[in-house]
């Protein structure tokens, strides 16, 4: 699905990431993880086409990516979530997951203009199609309501909702369990999984060790922009460069 060669960014002086290499095979959940700094969320900004690597190849389902603007990549099935909220809050719970559907739908102006059958078929279906999402992630009584008026939790799973409005084959996560209770993140961990079984290939960033290692298949270690290590989570677990790296000292130290 995804491959990544000797990638690199950066920013002045400062290398964000270095020379980073992996591929992401189709199906299933594959994690990026790292101590604060790691770069992990530049990563995902470079995958996503926020930004443009200084050096390095991205594909996508074997066509090269680097630089593509990010409404090119999501029309060929990638789709985002941010670590911070980017929902709309001035709209209905419904209307939001609408919005992610954009690339969908006729954006003619005169047909806009005429309200012309087709058009208002296609709106209903696309209100239909929304309804079905926030029920998928669990958030069907928030059908109707405001997303101002919708907890924390519910609102990072109508951000799902919204990128899966894209139909996306690719979906990132950039810190789906950030700031919720034990229960929230019981519920962004069955939805992850759940995406996986639907056929999404899903790329996750999380801080939540106790969630990556249970839902995760492969995952990928950045440490200071490169890549420290990659392997299983029963491999990750015990590698001693990892756990250097997040619990400082150095490998071998007692």
């Amino acid at each position: 699905m995804l491959k990544i060669s000797h990638l690199s960014k950066s920013f002045g002086g400062v290398r964000a990431i270095e020379d980073v290499s992996f591929e992401i095979p189709t199906g299933g959940i594959y994690a990026v993880i790292g101590p604060n700094g790691a770069g992990k969320t530049t990563l995902f900004n470079l995958i996503t086409g926020l930004y443009v690597p200084s050096t390095g190849s991205i594909a996508l389902a074997g066509e090269e990516i680097a630089g593509v603007l990010p409404n090119r990549l999501a029309g060929r099935g990638m789709s985002r979530t941010f670590q911070n909220l980017q929902v709309c809050m001035n709209l209905s719970a419904i209307e939001n997951v609408m919005v992610g559907a954009h690339l969908k739908l006729n954006s003619s102006l005169l047909a806009g203009m005429i309200r012309s059958p087709g058009l208002r078929r296609m709106d209903r279906s696309c209100r239909t199609k929304a309804a079905e999402l926030l029920a998928f992630v669990g958030c069907e009584k928030f059908v109707a309501a405001d997303a101002s008026a919708m907890p924390y939790g519910a609102l990072k799973r109508l951000e799902i909702a919204r990128a899966l409005a894209m139909e996306p084959k690719l979906l990132l996560l950039d810190e789906p369990a950030a700031g919720l209770n034990p229960t929230e993140t019981h519920e962004i961990e069955e939805l992850i999984a759940k995406l996986a079984k639907s056929g999404i290939t899903v790329v996750l960033v999380e801080h939540d060790m106790r969630l990556v290692m249970s839902i995760s298949e492969r995952i990928l270690v950045l440490d200071h922009g490169r890549r420290l290590a990659e392997g299983t989570p029963d491999e990750i677990r015990v590698n001693r460069d990892v756990i250097a790296a997040y619990l400082g000292g150095e490998v071998g130290e007692t």
